[in-house]
């Protein structure tokens, strides 16, 4: 533990370099042996340091905080890392992610009545790449159901599960309609007096 803020800074910068994965403000007070004050404090002071001029930034994502780089300088990293084409996402990978992500947890079987196609492979290379991951069972049928994991969070740049982009004037109908749009509101993504869809 360290009463020098500019040397705390540093060890949380050291921590946020080697860790994979974001890291929340109760780890952080754990390995640097700190309250939650100083430490915000630190990782303010950080954050300065690396202002718009760097290639790195301290980013809250996924519940915690990570040193990466900005994406502005991602075709340099991408051409170092020679990430392979199968990496990136499909349309039919980014709907279903979509889906799982506004209705969670849900089941294959609903991702593949709103999407009209079978999602059965789609879901199980997203499992893979551990975007997507196992929820429990449904009470009706015992289906399993998915949920979005920490590193969807991450690759998509949001603090947490909830912290999606608003649903704004989305059209949906059918017999499923109003189901979805009762779930759509227990989350927080639609008003729940319709105002922000088209029946």
């Amino acid at each position: 533990m360290s009463d020098d803020p500019n040397q705390l800074a540093r060890e949380l910068e050291a921590a946020l370099f080697l860790s994979p994965e974001p890291l929340t403000v109760e780890d952080l007070c754990d390995l640097a042996e700190v309250a939650p004050g100083p430490l915000q404090r630190a990782l303010k002071e950080l954050d300065a340091r690396y202002g718009a001029d760097s290639g790195l930034e301290v980013a809250e994502v996924a519940g915690g905080y990570t040193l990466r780089t900005r994406a502005e300088v991602a075709p340099i990293c991408d051409r170092l890392r020679n990430r392979p084409a199968e990496d990136r996402l499909s349309p039919a990978a980014l709907e279903t992610l979509a889906v799982v992500a506004y209705l969670e947890p849900v089941t294959r079987r609903e991702i593949s009545r709103l999407r009209g196609v079978q999602v059965d492979g789609v879901v199980s290379s997203l499992v893979e790449r551990g975007l997507l991951e196992e929820a429990g069972r449904s009470d009706e049928g015992g289906a399993m159901r998915y949920r979005t994991t920490r590193a969807f969070q991450e690759r998509f740049n949001l603090r947490a599960s909830g912290d999606l982009p608003p649903l704004e004037r989305f059209e949906l109908t059918g017999p499923e309609a109003e189901s979805i749009r009762h779930r759509l509101a227990q989350a927080g993504h639609v008003s729940p007096g319709g105002d922000d869809e088209d029946a």
